[in-house]
């Protein structure tokens, strides 16, 4: 209640001093709309709004960044420092370091560069010491080189040669956890890489033709590879680590609102931002299953209200917000853009018993990402209206327009055979009132949606699946950073056998088997043709069925014409995915259109965050942990008898009224029962600091007899 009041009623007084409502009444009325979303999960800010407003004056709001650098030292080292700062308010940052000076170029007063993957050493460094926020999130982080840089091999295979030697130290001994010492050993732990390839570079690789990397000083021609054998490289350590990623700069430049003030050149640390340098977005995900009713149907109003509320209140953060740098409040404030996305779409389609790699489920996910960016821009439209459009708006005016007028054309191309009629209308007429209002008014927002992973907050709207994603799997466990696991169960599957038109017994005897077995399949009554439906990422412990990875390509393909930004999508692919496979993937993501695409093979670390077995998300955190009781604490004393002999038993307990401790005293017993007695309580004492339940230790010793022995009072 505290925390979204403190939210809420900070952003609605912001909006009162801006000038956004009408009248003080209008104000209230958004207060309580907003919280309402909030308190009934409809959807969240990003993490860092959370964080930080209402508590600070000018609170750092936004969660993605996209830093600069230039090739000097004071830059290199400026950049460090603005990283640092960005990660101890919770946000992430991203750059592209292809302007520094490649390791075969030599420096102005002598001696040969260090090269930009020297750097990002150090960069790491910084981000895996600097918690997230202040707390336990980690630091988020987005390395990338252009294609045709000089040092392109050194880069692609840094993350993966340092995954080696993690390996080596865990087979050595050493803790492989991810907060473990053998990872913690390695660096590049704690960013994203990226390769950032133009369709020329692409077109080389479908040909088999050469690719020649150029001096970043000079331009002149280095270092000539096959196209083929660099994309190779690329799958290879992809299928080794899961980095690095790829992104498709001409594709990212060609959905480009501002090309007239500079090229997008970076993204940040998941992908989903892509704007110019020296940039920031704060973000906010809707929750789509809270806009599902009991018949299954998509409340489109009900829907584009949130967006309405959300993009608001976006938009006033933009102008309360403190920046890390001055580049990037200017910045802010002359495009002022926004991140609207959401999370839950995997749960959604399974509980409308759509399989995620069907076209029913991508048309779906589609006409739902148009609404939210058609209505999104509708909304900063009218805010353009009344507060003004973006101030770089009339110099980028034609290809922005451009632009919106390409996310319409593409609505008209959704699936509408799969669709109910008023979704696909919805779908489509949401782009031409977006283009009509933009028109006239221009928009106060240069972009407005993006497809964030929500990997935190998902869990603060009890989504069953974040982003863009499939669920990982029916049952999975969460490893977290502070230790121990998390069993979660995904809630969609009796809505969907539900919808799918099985009675109450055969769904209580479904859940029940996949709750036993971790897996759908064999379960009784479940029909075959309904299996797919309930296909997830990754294939479960005892069953043979995942999602093939252009299933994944397929839906990132349909939802990409329709937001301003790109996607954080994974695609997950099983262990025994080959290289071939990966790169095959990665081209076919560029045919298709998609701006960016990381691939992740099942297992290919030896740590990750979420497991599909019990078994794997304990065995990093087997070593016992003693919780200490404080040197000051409260503490019970019990007078009792056993069979006439009596004793006192006093327990100890912590902060929270657990017990931590015992003692027993015997009062006219001798000296071998005392010290029995004693040794006894010293062992459930620490049975008890090292995390043993207590009941387990009263299953245990209930019903032992020996002497003293009797009636006990």
């Amino acid at each position: 209640k505290q925390l979204i009041h403190r939210v809420a009623r900070t952003i609605t007084d912001w909006g009162i001093k801006d000038k956004y409502f009408a009248s003080d009444e209008d104000a209230e009325v958004f207060y309580h709309e907003l919280t309402y979303l909030l308190v009934h999960q409809y959807g969240s800010f990003n993490s860092p709004v959370w964080f930080n407003v209402g508590v600070e004056e000018h609170p750092q709001c936004s969660a993605c960044f996209i830093n600069s650098v230039e090739d000097t030292m004071e830059s290199i080292l400026d950049l460090a420092k603005t990283e640092g700062m960005l990660f101890k308010y919770g946000s992430g940052t991203g750059t592209n370091l292809s302007v520094l000076r490649s390791s075969k170029e030599s420096l102005s007063g002598g001696g040969q560069a260090s090269g930009p993957v020297s750097f990002m050493k150090g960069f790491d460094a910084f981000a895996g010491v600097i918690k997230s926020g202040g707390k336990t999130r980690r630091a988020a982080k987005m390395v990338i080189l252009n294609a045709d840089h000089p040092d392109i091999v050194e880069f692609i295979n840094s993350k993966a040669n340092e995954e080696k030697k993690a390996w080596a130290l865990i087979d050595a001994g050493y803790d492989g956890s991810i907060n473990g010492e053998a990872y913690g050993s390695v660096f590049f732990q704690n960013a994203n890489h990226s390769v950032r390839a133009t369709d020329e570079f692409m077109k080389a690789v479908v040909e088999d033709r050469e690719w020649t990397t150029r001096a970043v000083t000079t331009g002149e021609p280095m270092d000539t590879y096959r196209a083929r054998d660099l994309m190779r490289q690329i799958a290879e350590a992809t299928h080794i680590c899961g980095d690095p990623g790829m992104q498709f700069d001409t594709t990212i430049n060609e959905w480009h609102t501002c090309p007239n003030s500079g090229r997008i050149n970076a993204s940040n640390p998941c992908s989903e931002y892509m704007f110019l340098d020296d940039t920031a977005c704060n973000l906010a995900s809707l929750n789509l299953m809270k806009f599902m009713d009991e018949d299954g149907n998509f409340q489109i109003e009900k829907y584009k209200n949130a967006v309405r509320t959300f993009i608001t209140a976006m938009d006033i953060i933009v102008d309360n917000s403190r920046y890390p740098r001055e580049a990037i409040a200017r910045n802010s404030h002359l495009y002022r853009t926004l991140g609207l996305g959401y999370a839950n779409l995997g749960a959604m389609l399974m509980s409308l018993g759509l399989p995620y790699d069907s076209d029913a489920g991508r048309a779906y996910a589609a006409a739902v990402t148009s609404i939210l960016t058609g209505h999104a821009y509708t909304t900063s439209a009218e805010l353009a209206q009344h507060m003004g459009p973006f101030e770089e708006f009339e110099k980028n005016r034609e290809p922005m327009l451009r632009v919106i007028r390409k996310h319409r054309d593409a609505a008209q191309k959704i699936n509408a055979q799969y669709l109910p009629p008023e979704l696909f209308q919805a779908a489509t007429q949401v782009w031409d009132t977006a283009l009509e209002m933009g028109e006239k008014h221009g928009y106060r927002n240069a972009q407005v949606s993006v497809l964030a992973p929500t990997g935190t907050i998902a869990f603060m709207m009890d989504c069953d699946t974040t982003g863009v994603e499939p669920d990982i799997a029916l049952v999975k466990y969460k490893k977290l950073v502070g230790g121990g696991s998390l069993k979660i169960v995904n809630n969609s599957v009796p809505i969907a056998l539900k919808r799918l038109g099985y009675d109450e017994k055969s769904i209580k005897e479904i859940v029940e088997y996949i709750d036993q077995n971790d897996t759908i399949e064999g379960a009784p009554q479940l029909k075959e043709e309904h299996l797919e439906v309930f296909d997830c990422a990754f294939k479960p412990v005892n069953g043979v069925r995942s999602i093939h990875y252009m299933g994944h390509i397929k839906m990132l393909a349909a939802i990409q014409p329709f937001i301003s930004g790109a996607i954080s999508k994974t695609v997950n692919v099983p262990e025994e995915t080959t290289p071939d496979e990966i790169m095959e993937a990665y081209i076919t993501a560029w045919k298709l259109g998609v701006k960016a695409v990381a691939i992740y093979r099942d297992n290919s670390k030896r740590t990750q965050p979420l497991t599909t077995t019990i078994k794997e998300a304990v065995k990093e955190y087997g070593r016992p942990f003693r919780r200490r009781l404080p040197d000051e604490r409260q503490a019970i004393t019990h007078k009792f008898s056993v069979g006439g002999h009596e004793g006192y038993i006093t327990v100890g307990m912590y902060e929270d009224g657990s017990p931590g401790e015992i003692f027993i005293v015997m009062a006219k017993e001798g000296s071998v029962v005392s010290g029995l007695m004693d040794s006894f309580a010293t062992a459930i004492s620490l049975a008890l600091q090292y995390g043993v339940p207590l009941k387990v230790l009263v299953n245990k010793f209930t019903h032992t007899r020996f002497e003293p022995s009797g009636f006990t009072g």
